[in-house]
């Protein structure tokens, strides 16, 4: 027989159990620009919570096909409201989580020792520019962003011939880095993480797209509590220094 002071630890056990912290694994599909930022910031965040993030970086067009297919995952940092509001519009979006975090502005950009003198968006058209790397324009934010200030700018038609579209952002950053593209549109912050590129052009904000990252936790996440948690700190002083340093622009 079990004494009293036995039974009353017994007992006492599945009380205490609710209030000690489980470690728990957030899964991450992000726009593959925020990359840097969010390694960085998440090597701190492991440290200071216990939680486990991993990451699947690409297109936002990708990840949120993946997210209405199925795919596990927790988190959705999107580099365009439009894939955001799709994901909301079926259902797919924990309520009152979303909230737009950043911003950000597109440069025009050339190998570092390139010869291109490309001072404004014009000269894109010229003789001397005959391939530009875009993330797809169709369907990737990015892509989608370049198109937009091109086709405003009066300059889309006059280079379509020219546009060579990748899967994402990164990847037209690579085209540029490698030399098998004379130049590319990319996020300013893709620009500033690269050696071996320079910003030819920097389009100015208020000419530019209106650029938005989105971030929102998902209805059917494995781990809500977990994604909350990291959803807050994204949005803390310490994350927000570190986008800024990469460059992002913050919203309030």
């Amino acid at each position: 027989m079990k004494s009293p002071l036995a039974l009353l630890l017994f007992v006492g056990l599945p009380l205490l159990a609710p209030s000690v912290a489980v470690a728990a694994e957030v899964n991450v599909l992000t726009a593959a620009s925020l990359t840097d930022a969010l390694k960085e910031i998440a090597a701190t965040y492991e440290k200071e919570s216990g939680d486990k993030v991993v990451f699947n970086f690409g297109a936002s067009s990708t990840l949120a096909r993946q997210i209405r297919e199925g795919a596990p995952a927790d988190v959705f940092l999107s580099a365009d409201e439009a894939k955001m509001d799709g994901l909301e519009k079926a259902g797919l979006l924990a309520p009152g989580t979303r909230k737009s975090v950043l911003s950000n502005t597109l440069a025009i950009v050339v190998l570092s020792d390139s010869a291109l003198a490309i001072s404004k968006a014009s000269d894109l058209v010229g003789s001397q520019v005959r391939s530009i790397a875009l993330a797809e324009p169709q369907t990737v934010p990015a892509g989608i962003y370049a198109k937009e200030y091109l086709r405003k700018a009066g300059l889309w038609q006059s280079v379509i011939d020219k546009v060579i579209p990748t899967e994402n952002v990164r990847a037209a950053l690579a085209a540029v880095e490698s030399g098998n593209v004379d130049a590319g549109i990319v996020y300013k912050t893709d620009a500033l993480i690269s050696k071996k590129v320079r910003v030819a052009f920097e389009v100015p904000a208020q000419e530019g797209p209106a650029i938005s990252y989105p971030f929102a936790a998902l209805k059917e996440s494995a781990s809500p509590e977990a994604a909350r948690r990291l959803l807050a700190y994204l949005d803390s002083k310490a994350a927000r220094d570190v986008f800024a340093k990469y460059g992002f622009l913050l919203k309030e």
